[in-house]
């Protein structure tokens, strides 16, 4: 492979790496999504970028930079890309080390061309060193691993690097603890006994550089354990929202908001207990490393003691464990509740005020918040008693052990000197301190495991697809045959589809039609891939819905559902929402079909116009056209309109119902409504009753011969019949007696 004599062009180039990717993935069975390729604009996508993508499609990845050397070792048993300078790509086939050379593949040369071989030399001119090793996933990752509370640790246990310094400092400065007891001792046996003056300064000069480097140290120290906070949670927090996302609606549907934001908050508690107590403990233990061979040293008596009364104020903490454990977990258990109103509040805050529910809500948040504080009364005072009962013993160590090395002194002469006393109790009180630290943190513990309880029951729920990048993603064109189609949504006997069989041919407008619990929702639901959990055969463009890739699937329809939510941001990134490469112009195209431009215009900023959350500031109608527009932005050949209409005023929805036509063309248009006169221009209205087929026809087929949609169309336009009570005397007002 000769360096090219121009180089090609931007478009051309990233292309090429492009395809050199997907290549290596397809050797591997997978077939990468472009669309989930995210990247700052303005440049080709940095290796980094390219290795997530790889990684979000169930490969492994990684981005390392190779000598020729070491490329010439390289086992190419699967293919290996090298990123050039241009930004294009090649494929590495094979190594011949006993020639110096390698087999390189032009990924947009014809498969059947053979590679070329290539020396140090000539790849040294168009090669940096970035190569971008792929492969098949081996092992549980830690992103695919059920989270636990050894999953954390885990993520802790990474930071090797930096928990070595913390250790080394820690180590360090558990030899400085030793300084100020050796002064105090130096000082009184020495310098006072002595009267010196130059042991003296020299004890001075000691403790100030001593001084100097236990603040250095510890300076190091905690910015140590800042950064492997730091680090510890954004990656934990990033892996709870990437697991999040991959839960399956119907969790979200059964589980309140509020219980849901209060379990994966309680991570904040599970990062703050390892790297902050436990740390900090683990680190301070370091220091008994040092200390308890020095007591013993000192005075081997009152060594024992301080050993035997640390101790006891373990096992003390040890027996209320349980009790106190229980209690908190009580008080947890009310503290969600007490979260779920206030989020459910917050949520439906704008119901509240119109209904005047303010009394009812203060009454319901008085009894959560009474009985949260109830229970965690009764858990403090629990806990108080082994604080209590610990107090006098910690208070024996850090003063009573004085006492008692003056008895050892008294009784035994010779055998403890003044300063020594002072300067064991110092350091004696250094080493209960940690291992007081461990016994408590063992009370901790158990308030972190139902922590870890809290969020596994949220993260651990089964995803919705157990291998993201799996499934087919073929051209979709609209045709739906569903055939025999059974579904029961779960913890119910009666069947919401039953038995359900039809077809229509891509690009057909079809509706759905039915009373309340017909399933006409329920089909919409199975085409978005909600649920695969049915019976019988769905398929899309004679594809088995099941088959296909679950993102890949939802990013080819147009979903535009009966409450839409808006996110904060303007109206034009609202529009183009998960397709930010889109433009304005795009934008206005989508607005123009969903009859949204004529309100947009009208905003102060037009498309610049800002939506806070819940979009105070636009009217149900208008939220709902910039969600039709929202769905219509990536021209998707399959759009699914539920209710899609049943917010809009009369105006906007006959301004839509007129666009329908234009909306449709191209596309299959799948909608469901109640109002039977929004879809008298669909090519086949579908009817259902009881989860059943009853019909499936044009409009004016229907009326002939269906009986419940003839029924369902004279109960909605009865006033387009003459009237029968003209002739009925017309009301009057009530006269009093006078």
């Amino acid at each position: 492979m000769n360096a090219p004599a121009t180089l090609p062009g931007p478009d051309e180039a990233l292309e090429s790496r492009l395809l050199a990717i997907e290549a290596a993935a397809r050797f591997h069975n997978v077939e990468l999504d472009r669309d989930e390729l995210r990247y700052p604009a303005g440049g080709p996508p940095p290796p980094a970028a390219l290795v997530t993508w790889i990684r979000d499609s169930g490969l492994w990845a990684r981005a390392v930079r190779m000598r020729f050397a070491q490329l010439l070792k390289v086992e190419a048993a699967a293919p290996v890309v090298l990123l050039l300078r241009d930004g294009s790509a090649a494929i590495l086939a094979t190594a011949d080390p006993a020639r110096n050379i390698v087999w390189l593949k032009d990924p947009r040369a014809p498969s059947s061309d053979m590679p070329v071989a290539v020396d140090e030399l000539r790849l040294s001119q168009v090669w940096s060193g970035e190569v971008l090793l792929i492969r098949a996933i081996r092992e549980i990752t830690d992103e695919n691993a059920p989270f636990s509370f050894l999953w954390v640790w885990g993520v802790v246990r990474k930071e090797t690097r930096l928990l070595r310094d913390m250790f080394i400092g820690s180590f360090a400065l558990a030899l400085l603890t030793l300084v100020p007891p050796l002064i105090v001792m130096t000082t009184l046996d020495r310098v006072l006994t002595y009267r010196s003056t130059s042991t003296l300064a020299l004890v001075g000069i000691f403790f100030i550089v001593a001084l100097l480097y236990e603040t250095i140290l510890n300076y190091a120290r905690r910015k140590l354990t800042y950064i492997v906070g730091a680090r510890v949670d954004a990656k934990i927090s990033l892996h709870i929202f990437k697991r999040m996302l991959r839960l399956p609606l119907d969790f979200f549907e059964r589980q309140q908001a509020g219980e849901i934001t209060y379990r994966l908050q309680q991570v904040n508690k599970i990062r703050e207990f390892l790297t902050g107590r436990l740390m900090t403990t683990m680190l301070d233990c370091v220091a008994l490393l040092v200390l308890i061979p020095v007591i013993f040293i000192l005075q081997p008596t009152l060594a024992w003691v301080t050993i035997v009364l640390a101790g006891l104020v373990a096992l003390i903490i040890m027996a209320f464990l349980g009790p106190v454990n229980r209690a908190v977990g009580r008080w947890i258990a009310a503290e969600t509740q007490k979260s779920s109103v206030l989020v459910e509040t917050l949520h439906g805050m704008r119901t509240v005020k119109a209904l005047a529910l303010e009394p009812q809500q203060r009454d319901l948040w008085d009894r959560r918040t009474a009985s949260s504080v109830k229970l965690k009364l009764e858990a403090s005072e629990l806990a108080n008693w082994p604080q209590t009962l610990v107090n006098p013993i910690e208070g024996f160590m850090s003063r009573g052990i004085v006492l008692l090395g003056a008895l050892i002194a008294v009784t035994a002469p010779g055998s403890i000197d003044p300063g020594m006393l002072i300067g064991f109790m110092m350091i004696s009180g250094r080493v209960a301190q940690p291992l007081i630290g461990l016994a408590r943190l063992m009370d901790d513990m158990q308030e972190v495991r139902v922590a870890v309880g809290f969020v596994q029951s949220v993260i651990n729920q089964p995803p919705e697809s157990a291998n993201p990048s799996a499934g087919l993603r073929p051209r979709i064109e609209g045709e739906l045959q569903f055939n025999a189609v059974n579904y029961s949504y779960p913890g119910t006997k009666t069947r919401a589809l039953d038995g359900v069989t039809f077809s229509v041919p891509a690009g057909t407008m079809l509706g759905l039609v039915g009373k309340s619990g017909s399933g006409k929702s329920t089909i919409a639901r199975l085409l978005q891939g909600i649920t695969r959990d049915y019976e019988g055969f769905l398929k899309l463009d004679g594809n088995d819905l099941r088959e296909l890739n679950l993102a890949y699937l939802r990013r080819s329809l147009g979903v535009v559902l009966q409450e839409n939510f808006l996110f904060r941001g303007t109206i034009r990134e609202n529009i183009i929402a998960g397709r930010p490469g889109l433009t304005l112009t795009d934008a206005v195209r989508a607005a123009r079909l969903a009859a949204a431009e004529e309100f947009i215009e009208r905003m102060p900023n037009g498309y610049e116009t800002w939506i806070e959350e819940g979009s105070p500031n636009l009217s149900g109608g208008q939220r709902q056209r910039l969600a039709i527009a929202r769905a219509l932005i990536h021209d998707p050949r399959l759009m699914i309109l539920d209710e899609a209409t049943s917010a809009l005023d009369p105006e906007s929805e006959a301004m839509v119902n007129a666009n329908l036509t234009r909306i449709a063309k191209g596309r299959t248009m799948v909608i469901v409504s109640h109002r039977l006169t929004s879809l008298t221009e669909c090519d086949q209205i579908l009817v259902l009753e009881k989860g059943k087929v009853l019909d499936i026809a044009p409009h004016s087929v229907l009326l002939d011969r269906c009986t419940v949609y003839r029924q369902l169309w004279l109960q909605q336009n009865r006033h387009l019949e003459p009237s029968s009570r003209h002739g009925m005397p017309g009301p009057v007002l009530a006269q009093g007696d006078d």
